[in-house]
C-alpha cells in the first residue's frame, strides 16, 4: 500500500515503489497499474452473478489475465477486443459466455469471428438481427434496449435518449422480435445502460424500463445485464457508489421476473472505468516551467495522445508532483499543466468546452514528476500517435512486483507499414 507524505499533492511511490525509480527504469511518459484497486472492485461486485468487464477501458492483455484469474469475464465491442480476450486466455465455449460481442453494428471482420466461434451477441440495432440471422439461424441473442432516456457526466458519455446511436429504441422491441422469429434467434437476454456516472434515481428508472421490456419479449429470458457506468470518485470528498444498494436495486427487479416467469434470472453487470480507473496511474517528466500573463505552466513529456480524457469531455484527474531529488516543496502554487503537442488544447487541466483552469500544486523543477492519477480507464485504450508521438510503455505492480506489460513504442513500429510508392 502506498504511503503518502501529508504535503497536499505530493507522491513518493505507488504501490510501494518509488515514482522516481519508476520512471528512471521504465521511462516517461509511462502507465503504471496498480492490481490491488482492481482486485477491491471486484470484491465490490460478487454479489452479482456475473462480473463482465467492458475491456474497452483497459485491454492491456495483462490486465484482462489478472481479471480472468478471478473470474471475471468480458464484452467485446470489435473483433479486435474478441482476439485479445482469445490472446488472453478466454475460453470462448464456456458457459455462460466468457465473451460477448456488444455492439451496435457488424463489420465483416466481428461477424466472421462471431460465426466462426459461435460467439454470443448483444445486439444493439435491428440490423445485426437480420445480418446474424442470415448466416446464423437457430442462435440464442441479447437485446441492448435504449429506454428512451440517458444520464452522463458528459453528453459525450450519455448511452441512452434519441441523441445517442446506442441500442435498440424501446418502441421497436417488437419489431426485433419479429427478426429474430424470422430467423429462428432465441432472446434470451436482456441489456440496458444509459450511461456513465448513473445515480439511483436514474437507475431505478433503469431498473423499471428493464422489468417492462423483460415483459413484453417474455419467459425466454434468463439473463439480464445492469450494465456498466458505475462512478468512481476522481475530486476529494467524493464517496464510492454503494455497490451493495446498487445490487439490490437490480436484485430486486430480477426477483420479480424470475417470479413472474417461473424459472431463475441471472444478474449480470458490466464495469469497465470501476474496475480499472483508480488502478492507473500516468507518470509524465516536468519538461518546462513557464509563465504565459498570469498563468504558470507546468509543461511534461505526456500529451492528449497518451490521455484525451480532459480535451474530449473535460475530465478531471487528481495530480501529484514527485520530485526528483527528494525533499518536500514547502509552498505550492496554481498552475496549468499542459503537454507537448502541437495543439492549444493539449491541456489537462481544463474543463468541458476547452476552458483553461488551473491546480494547485506543489512548486516543482524542471525534471521532477507529476503523476495523473485514476488514469486506468480510457487512458492508453484511446492513445493516439498524433505529432508522431510513441505509445507509452505500461507496467503493472502486482504481488510487490512492478513488471513491463507494454514495452513503449519505437519509431520503427511508429511507421511499420507505412509505404513510399515508386515513382
Amino acid at each position: 500500500m502506498s504511503t503518502q507524505p501529508a504535503t497536499p499533492g505530493l507522491r513518493r511511490d505507488i504501490a510501494g515503489h518509488s515514482v522516481v525509480e519508476l520512471a528512471e527504469k521504465f521511462g516517461t511518459p509511462t502507465y503504471v497499474y496498480d492490481t490491488t484497486p482492481i482486485d477491491a472492485r471486484i470484491q465490490d461486485l460478487q454479489h452479482f452473478d456475473l462480473i463482465r468487464f467492458a475491456q474497452k477501458a483497459c485491454s492491456n492483455l495483462a490486465i484482462l489475465d489478472h481479471v480472468r484469474r478471478q473470474g471475471v469475464v468480458v464484452d467485446a465491442v470489435s473483433a479486435g477486443e474478441i482476439r485479445r480476450a482469445m490472446a488472453a486466455g478466454y475460453d470462448l465455449q464456456e458457459n455462460p459466455p466468457a465473451v460477448v460481442y456488444c455492439a451496435d453494428l457488424f463489420d465483416q471482420d466481428s461477424l466472421e469471428l462471431v460465426i466462426k466461434h459461435d460467439i454470443h451477441v448483444n445486439c444493439g440495432s435491428p440490423d445485426m438481427i437480420d445480418q446474424l440471422g442470415q448466416v446464423a439461424p437457430g442462435r440464442n441473442i441479447t437485446l441492448r434496449i435504449n429506454p428512451g432516456f440517458g444520464h452522463g457526466h458528459s453528453q459525450k458519455t450519455n448511452t441512452g435518449g434519441p441523441q445517442s446511436k446506442h441500442g435498440i429504441w424501446h418502441e421497436e422491441v417488437e419489431d426485433c422480435l419479429l427478426r429474430a422469429d424470422r430467423h429462428g434467434l432465441g432472446v434470451t437476454g436482456i441489456h440496458m445502460h444509459i450511461g456513465s456516472g448513473s445515480d439511483f434515481e436514474h437507475l431505478a428508472q433503469v431498473c423499471g424500463a428493464l422489468e417492462e421490456t423483460a415483459r413484453r419479449v417474455g419467459r425466454s429470458i434468463t439473463s439480464v445485464s445492469a450494465g456498466g457506468g458505475l462512478p468512481i470518485p476522481y475530486r476529494d470528498g467524493e464517496a464510492q457508489i454503494d455497490t451493495v444498494r446498487y445490487f439490490e436495486l437490480w436484485d430486486q427487479s430480477r426477483q420479480r421476473l424470475a417470479k413472474e416467469f417461473g424459472h431463475p434470472i441471472s444478474l449480470e453487470i458490466e464495469p469497465g472505468r470501476y474496475l480499472s480507473a483508480e488502478a492507473g496511474f500516468l507518470i509524465a517528466e516536468i519538461r518546462s516551467i513557464k509563465k504565459m500573463g498570469e498563468n504558470l505552466f507546468y509543461l511534461v513529456d505526456a500529451g492528449f495522445n497518451n490521455l484525451a480524457r480532459p480535451i474530449l469531455y473535460g475530465a478531471y484527474h487528481p495530480m501529484s508532483i514527485s520530485p526528483r531529488h527528494g525533499g518536500v516543496p514547502d509552498t505550492t502554487a496554481e498552475v496549468v499543466v499542459g503537454g507537448p503537442l502541437c495543439e492549444s488544447g493539449d491541456i489537462f487541466t481544463q474543463e468541458e468546452g476547452g476552458y483553461v483552469c488551473s491546480r494547485r500544486l506543489p512548486v516543482a523543477k524542471v525534471g521532477d514528476y507529476l503523476v495523473i492519477e485514476c488514469a486506468g480507464a480510457y487512458g492508453q485504450v484511446m492513445s493516439s500517435n498524433y505529432n508522431s508521438k510513441p505509445f507509452a510503455a505500461e507496467v503493472m505492480i502486482r504481488d510487490h512486483q512492478a513488471q513491463l506489460i507494454r514495452k513503449r513504442q519505437t519509431f520503427a513500429d511508429l511507421i511499420q507499414g507505412e509505404v513510399i510508392p515508386e515513382s
